[in-house]
């Protein structure tokens, strides 16, 4: 796989110096993202939470258009849980017509970068006008071949698990599925992210360090970078620098050392 090494930073920049360590073929196939901070950062320009939150939609698109020239296969990005309902309902509001521009500004840069769009979560509680711009932006770049963008809209990694085990109860209910057919293999492909590969690498900003009901199953053995950098300034070399301590890391995954690639899946021993 080849890096757009041009495309994302110019010879001589600091992103470059941290582009040119990492290694075309220890990439992570799957980031996922908890993009945390908006709030902060607007508090902290005696901003509304609002403005963060548009500013945020710009560090996404940065983060989207890195990946993308990395050769990324799939990125996930925590853009609304099922305990975010709880903010303040004006909030809620904003948030959700900001997806909505989102989308509207953002589809011809998503058909330019070959970026697939796609959702995870529980959809039914969005509004129709919010489903409808969901349906518009995976219907304009079905054709993109390039990495899959999952955008996890009121999403609960444990309301996932809950819906994977109502699915098995039903199959058994009706002579459909027999105990002993209940495997990690099955479990995944009743998962929101059936078909697609666990996270390698889970990146959290703000400085929290926590899951936050975050694809709970996938990460079992994603490697965590933690920083504390607010989502909106979280640029290409925040995201490069994740990815060059990612391939520094041991990736194990239970075996020894010398049979897993640094940064790299299991070798089949």
């Amino acid at each position: 796989m080849m890096i757009d090494r041009d495309g994302i930073a110019r010879p001589g920049t600091p992103e470059r110096r941290i582009l040119d360590e990492i290694r075309p073929e220890g990439l992570p196939r799957h980031v996922a993202m908890i993009m945390d901070g908006n709030g902060r950062w607007a508090e902290a320009r005696n901003l509304p939470r609002v403005q963060g939150h548009r500013a945020g939609a710009q560090a996404v698109r940065t983060t989207l258009e890195t990946a993308a020239r990395l050769g990324i296969e799939v990125i996930t990005l925590y853009a609304f849980s099922t305990e975010n309902w709880k903010r303040p309902k004006l909030e809620v509001r904003a948030l959700w017509a900001l997806l909505k521009e989102f989308i509207d500004s953002q589809l011809d840069t998503f058909k330019k970068n070959n970026l697939r769009f796609q959702t995870i979560g529980d959809l039914e509680r969005l509004d129709p006008s919010v489903r409808k711009y969901l349906d518009r932006a995976r219907h304009v770049t079905r054709d993109c071949t390039g990495t899959l963008v999952q955008i996890a809209l009121n999403y609960s990694g444990r309301h996932e698990l809950t819906r994977v085990i109502r699915a098995a109860v039903t199959d058994a209910t009706q002579g459909l599925l027999e105990p002993e057919m209940i495997d990690e293999a099955w479990i995944a492909q009743h998962l929101d992210t059936a078909g697609r590969p666990d996270p390698d690498l889970l990146i959290r900003t703000s400085g929290e360090q926590r899951i936050s009901n975050f694809l709970l199953w996938q990460i079992a053995y994603s490697e965590i970078y933690f920083t504390k950098v607010l989502w909106p300034d979280f640029g290409t070399t925040e995201f490069l620098e994740a990815i060059r301590v990612y391939q520094q890391r041991d990736r194990r995954f239970g075996g020894l050392t010398d049979t897993v690639p640094p940064g790299g899946n299991p070798v089949q021993t």
